[in-house]
Parts: C-alpha cells; structure tokens; sequence
C-alpha cells in the first residue's frame, strides 16, 4: 500500500506462507509440538522458527523488489497483533490448547518482525481489538465510512477481500499514518 495525494492505494496482494511444507504439521507448529516430548518440542519450534523468518524474509525481500519496479520503496510494516497476554514458557504453553492456538498465531507474526526488522523497515503494531478505534481517530473517518473506503480499495482486487485482508490494509495504511511520516514520505513509502 501507498498513500498517493492523500488517498490509498493497494500495490500488491498476496498470501505468504510461512512454512516450505504447507501441511497441518508444519502450519500449526505448536500443535504439532504438543505430541513431542519437550526436548524434541524445542527443536522442532526452534526448527520451524527459522523456516518462517526464512520465509517471511525471501517474501518482504521480493515485495521490495515488485514495488521498486512500480517506482516505490518499502518502507514500513504494518502488523495487526493478538489481544492476549504475553506467551509463558513452552511447557505451559503445550499443556493448554488454548495457548496453543495463541502461540501458533504469535509465532508467524515473530517471524514477520524479525524478516521486516532484517529487511529495515520500520514496524507499526496494534492489537486487532484496537485497530478500528485508532483507525477512526488517526484517519479521520468513522466506523462506517472507513469499511466503505477499505471495501472499495478491494474491489479492483477481486473476490475474496476478507476482513483480515481488510484489516491489515487497514494496519498498513495507519503504519504510513505513523508519526515521522511527512506528506513526502507518505506518498513514496508502501
């Protein structure tokens, strides 16, 4: 996303994945650690750890480059976080499945921060339960005005344009909002 003379503008669209083996194992690592024994646990999550920022990292690195050829420069990142506490220790967080499902969740975005972090961008970060509040107050628009516009960005998109992919527009479009922005900057970052 760009912001082009005050407005908008989706540059690219994809769904990355963060694992070479797109299978229920390796997707959902935690879950699969749950049947290991805490030592074997540790390696495969220290394992697939490495595979995501691996990943995350060649994806940011070839975003960079597709919009650098639309005469842009990756700048920045948006990043919708989980509601929840921070993680306890493996142990804790194997014995409650709950937790599991957190963990799943927080260990993709760790490896989208680290790739991001690599790539030097600069990270903006906000809880899901917050974004729509901090959208309206930053953006200037109300609730409903805002899911129009971010409804309407989508359309030329095509079908589907989910609400997660509404959202992180929505992430990356306040990421280009962030204070330190000027209006300069902001027309050229993504």
């Amino acid at each position: 996303m760009c912001v082009d003379k005050g407005a908008p503008v989706v540059l690219a669209r994809q769904r990355v994945h963060l694992v070479e083996t797109f299978t229920y194992e390796f997707r959902q690592p935690y879950h699969t650690a749950e049947k290991m024994l805490l030592a074997q646990a540790r390696e495969f999550i220290s394992r697939m750890q490495a595979e995501a920022r691996r990943l995350a990292y060649r994806a940011i690195r070839e975003l960079a480059s597709r919009t650098r050829e639309q005469g842009m420069k990756l700048t920045r990142c948006g990043l919708l976080l989980a509601s929840g506490r921070p993680l306890p220790e493996l142990e804790k967080i194997l014995a409650s499945h709950a937790l599991i499902h957190t963990a799943d969740g927080e260990h993709f975005r760790e490896a989208v921060l680290h790739a991001s972090a690599r790539c030097g961008l600069r990270d903006f970060r906000i809880k899901e339960r917050d974004l729509l509040k901090h959208a309206e107050e930053a953006l200037r628009l109300k609730g409903a005005a805002l899911m129009r516009r971010i409804t309407e960005l989508g359309r030329p998109l095509g079908t589907p344009w989910s609400q997660d992919e509404k959202f992180a527009t929505i992430a990356a479009w306040l990421a280009l909002a962030s204070k330190g922005s000027s209006r300069k900057t902001m027309r050229t970052e993504s």
